[in-house]
């Protein structure tokens, strides 16, 4: 994430948060992570000489910190390099020409804990810093979600404070996308965890839109929500030859990446365009400073997708059957005709 880094809702979560005071969290939790972090490096440090990594035509240079982790290096470098090249993949390039990924270790901890990234840093274009813990194992990185997420956050343009829902939502709707495309998340897994958490993206009594509603539900599911109800919409309208995928590569390929700062107009325009429909301009006029509920359980059944004794069921019948199976199949060499 961009600022603040949490995937689960819990009820403690759900305080409405003005612009001023997710500025001031981003500032706070920034300080805190530091305060955290660095008082737990012994003497014996993981500094090392920075490791270059190529995606294509962007340099990524991976630079550690903290203590020596269990599982080798080169070990994390590689697996940071496989959840790049998925990005570049479904971008159909890395979004940067060269950024830092700063992994700090941090001691007697286990797992990937949290991670964010600022456009313009160091002299980088893009920088993310995660925190993994000195016993993660390698199924455990594997497994997380973190790094995929913060690296789609390269992808977009730095957005007004009103709008950051929309950095949250594409990163959070994105990411388990982008490895199921790569063949590092199976499809039943996607949908799993949409269905397990699309709801908590729904607008509650109290809501003015996603411009003007910063709980942290409506950040990240309900700009997740936007971004899924936006690709069904492109593919339903495309006959399912566009989706938001070929808007947000657009964007990328307009040069609007995080190390940019873009008015949403900027944002939508550029996807649209991509897509030939207004749907981005559509959904975000009614969306924005307007309470927009979904229905979530007639969309699931639309697109074929059903929990059974806690597994995921699909329904290759339902009507949006095929948009299902598009979102999260690999991309093929692209020979459509441009809208």
């Amino acid at each position: 994430m961009r600022r603040l880094q949490q995937r689960h809702l819990c009820s403690t979560c759900r305080e409405q948060l003005t612009p001023q005071y997710v500025k001031a969290a981003r500032i706070i939790s920034s300080c805190l992570l530091t305060l955290l972090i660095v008082p737990a490096y012994p003497a014996r440090s993981s500094n090392t000489s920075p490791t270059s990594v190529q995606i294509g035509a962007a340099e990524l240079q991976i630079d550690f910190a903290g203590v020596e982790p269990d599982i080798p290096k080169a070990c994390i470098v590689a697996k940071i390099g496989k959840a790049a090249r998925a990005v570049a993949a479904y971008y159909g390039k890395f979004p940067v020409s060269f950024a830092r990924i700063l992994i700090v270790v941090a001691a007697g901890e286990h797992g990937v804990l949290r991670g964010t990234t600022w456009g313009n840093k160091d002299g980088f274009p893009a920088v993310t810093r995660v925190v993994i813990g000195q016993h993660t194992t390698s199924h455990e990185f594997d497994t997380n979600w973190i790094v995929t997420h913060e690296l789609v956050h390269m992808a977009l343009a730095s957005l007004p404070d009103s709008q950051h829902w929309l950095e949250e939502g594409i990163a959070t709707y994105v990411e388990p996308i982008v490895r199921s495309q790569a063949g590092l998340l199976g499809p039943e897994r996607v949908w799993s965890d949409m269905l397990g958490g699309m709801w908590h993206g729904e607008p509650e009594a109290f809501d003015r839109g996603l411009d003007r509603t910063h709980t942290w539900g409506r950040t990240y599911w309900g700009g997740a929500l936007f971004c899924l109800v936006a690709d069904v919409a492109i593919r339903r309208q495309t006959n399912n030859t566009y989706g938001l995928q070929d808007g947000l590569r657009a964007i990328v390929a307009a040069g609007g990446t995080i190390d940019k700062a873009w008015p949403l107009a900027r944002v939508i325009d550029a996807g649209d365009k991509a897509t030939g429909t207004s749907v981005l301009q559509d959904l975000y006029s009614r969306w924005s400073d307007t309470p927009v509920r979904v229905d979530l359980s007639l969309l699931w059944k639309q697109l074929g997708v059903f929990e059974e004794d806690g597994h995921i069921v699909f329904d290759d019948a339902a009507p949006l059957s095929g948009i299902r199976v598009e979102i999260t199949a690999p991309r093929q060499q692209d020979t459509r005709h441009k809208p």
